[in-house]
């Protein structure tokens, strides 16, 4: 066991830490996603959507426009289990069968994982719908405007930008450098978190309505001129998003130009951001989004330099993304197969109510047979002091004053009189409850390093590890400790 114990040391830890998003930029797309499994681009019957919406109900509406919008959007599920976004159009949009088809196959070529990608088409008599991979974690509008746990960190804006900025710029180097009102309801959130470009605004403009369906102050310029959409435009509405980052609200381009312009720009700051932030990195994010916002389309920068000055602004780059957004991110099938108990399904979903109740209920009757060996006059000494520190402690451990019971349970500990893997159980936890997950770890292993062969050990370093955000380490370790529970009560 000393081995595995190991495995879980800092010089480990850190090693491990997963890589940086800015190892991960699409700018090298082919050689990296050549190892990932897209899904293929097809067509779908028109029976096959009717089945996956359940009849296109109302109640699969997805997109913020609802029922009444010419093209809505439909979260459905396939026969294979498979999640899709379905948008069906207005039965006047692409009376060319021809055209649409052809458009849905070039946006079906593109694949990147900054992309939500179109994976397939349907059309049937007037019906025209495209078939998108789902993305379960809702809009930038969601997390930025509308959040209810927690406000949308200052890490997590810039990567926000930074992906946004790579996909435009896979786009533009695939030829599709168009897309169609860009705004923070065309960006979503897959399954760890990571933000994605909806493919359906690389579609060419149908009959059914403008480019432009969003309040004409946060239209680009030209666009009001010609009625046409140019590689500038969309910098224009980057520049737009920008500073819907900045500020968490909507804010009209001359408004925010007018504080820009006026020195004033921290009053455009989000006051949620207020003291998560340096004053340098919020004025070049605003000096970009100016100068994405030109009325002179030509003095507005690329794709290409959007990438290169927003790399440069990345924070917390090692930290997954589902991590800075509070999400819990999807479990891996392997632990889905995992016949767990109630103790790992607790650390699964990582529910610490649950896991206090376990170790509350279990109590110390794991601590049998842990050698303590005292000597009498230690015994009369100091037994009667090491066992009120620890009584105290259980007493704001099952009060759930977690601070208490870390102090009580320290004081114990470092009196060396008596070892207990209990205890080192319990102040993991309260560790936990207080996110100090880094010193929870060190607790749970220690408990392990006392009683090797206690699967309890393991599943509080899963429980550590899926709080650290490293998702496929916390999985081996509930496995690991799926199994030993399972050997010993064989035995």
């Amino acid at each position: 066991m000393g081995a595995r114990c190991s495995k879980f040391s800092f010089c480990w830890f850190h090693s491990h830490l997963k890589p940086s998003v800015l190892e991960s930029s699409d700018q090298e797309n082919g050689e990296k996603n050549e190892r990932k499994l897209w899904p293929s681009f097809g067509e779908f019957s028109l029976e096959q959507l009717k089945t996956a919406t359940n009849g296109f109900s109302s109640e699969n509406i997805v997109s913020e426009h609802g029922e009444k919008a010419p093209n809505v959007v439909y979260k459905a599920k396939l026969d294979n289990g498979q999640w899709i976004a379905i948008k069906r159009f207005n039965k006047f949009a692409w009376p060319d069968s021809r055209q649409f088809l052809e458009e849905a196959k070039q946006v079906g070529s593109l694949r990147s994982e900054r992309l939500a990608n179109l994976i397939g088409y349907c059309y049937e008599g007037e019906e025209r719908l495209l078939v998108a991979e789902f993305m379960p974690h809702e809009t930038l509008a969601k997390h930025l405007f509308h959040w209810e746990a927690q406000p949308m960190k200052w890490a997590m804006r810039l990567r926000v930008a930074f992906y946004l900025a790579q996909a435009l710029e896979y786009c533009t180097s695939k030829g599709r450098g168009l897309y169609h009102d860009l705004n923070a309801y065309r960006i979503l959130f897959d399954q760890d978190g990571n933000p994605r470009l909806s493919c359906f605004g690389l579609m060419k403009n149908s009959r059914d309505g403008k480019s432009y369906s969003t309040n004409l102050a946060f239209t680009p310029p030209e666009y009001l001129r010609t009625g046409r959409v140019t590689p500038e435009s969309v910098v224009y509405s980057f520049g737009t998003l920008l500073l819907d980052l900045l500020s968490g609200k909507h804010i009209p381009p001359s408004h925010a130009l007018d504080l820009i312009r006026g020195k004033n720009f921290l009053m455009l700051m989000d006051s949620a951001l207020e003291g998560h932030f340096s004053k340098d990195d919020g004025t070049e994010l605003v000096r970009l989004a100016s100068r994405c916002l030109q009325y002179e389309a030509r003095e507005r920068p690329n794709a290409k330099s959007l990438v290169t000055s927003l790399m440069s602004l990345q924070k917390e780059t090692e930290v997954p993304s589902y991590v800075l957004m509070g999400l819990r991110q999807e479990t891996a099938s392997s632990t889905k197969q995992l016949s767990l108990t109630p103790f790992g399904e607790a650390c699964l979903r990582l529910d610490l109510t649950a896991i206090h109740e376990i170790l509350e209920k279990t109590g110390y009757k794991d601590d049998e047979g842990i050698a303590n060996e005292l000597s009498f006059q230690l015994w009369t000494s100091q037994m009667q002091e090491t066992l009120n520190l620890k009584k105290h402690g259980d007493t704001a451990f099952r009060a759930k004053d977690f601070v208490t019971a870390i102090d009580c349970y320290t004081q114990f500990i470092e009196g060396g009189t008596m070892v207990s893997p209990t205890v080192y159980a319990r102040r993991c936890l309260s560790y936990l409850m207080n996110d100090m997950a880094q010193e929870a770890l060190g607790d749970a292993m220690q408990a392990q390093v006392v009683s090797p062969e206690w699967p309890t050990a393991l599943y509080l370093q899963a429980a550590c590890l899926f709080s650290l955000g490293m998702e496929n380490d916390a999985q081996e370790t509930l496995k690991d400790g799926t199994n030993m529970e399972a050997r010993k009560n064989k035995n």
